[in-house]
């Protein structure tokens, strides 16, 4: 009997969750789920955030699905995430490297080389190295929460390297 795979991958923006989750979900065969598309819903006419409830109904829903593997930022409305996970993933990419890919995403986005689930505009740019600021001064806090979990624990500063995971 093959075992369940419950994997959260956690990281600020553009630390390289979504990369990593994609190439995890192929290699061991789990689907992957970005947590921002469970907290924003799109439609065909708009885009609308999700109450906390709403996104921690529909993790429950996908959790008994079996096998599975999300990714996001550190949001309050999901930490329940923290105890369903077998294994946690913190993706600390290098600040410098965060900022970098920041800029390159929104350019390939407003040139269309790239899709995104939201408008890539100025504002949103901002807020991306906004959310960058915030996630490095409230670095203490939120490794103190990682802590309760170290015994889970993966800490990687770079997405590439998958053979940690093959044993998995």
């Amino acid at each position: 009997m093959k075992k369940t795979k419950k994997i959260l991958i956690i990281g600020i923006v553009a630390s390289g969750k979504t990369t990593l989750a994609k190439n995890l979900s192929i290699t061991l065969g789990i689907p992957w789920y970005e947590l921002d598309c469970i907290v924003h819903h799109q439609t065909e006419k708009e885009r609308f955030k999700r109450t906390p409830e709403e996104q921690v109904m529909i993790i429950n829903n996908i959790d008994c699905t079996g096998s599975w593997i999300f990714e996001g930022t550190d949001r309050e409305s999901y930490r329940c995430l923290f105890d369903m996970a077998d294994t946690i993933i913190f993706l600390d990419t290098p600040l410098w490297k965060r900022k970098l890919r920041i800029i390159i995403r929104f350019i390939k986005q407003k040139l269309g080389i790239e899709k995104s689930h939201y408008k890539p505009d100025i504002n949103m740019l901002k807020m991306m190295y906004k959310w960058t600021r915030d996630f490095e001064r409230n670095r203490v806090s939120f490794e103190e929460r990682l802590q309760l979990y170290n015994y889970k624990l993966i800490r990687l500063t770079d997405n590439r390297n998958l053979k940690s995971f093959h044993s998995m």
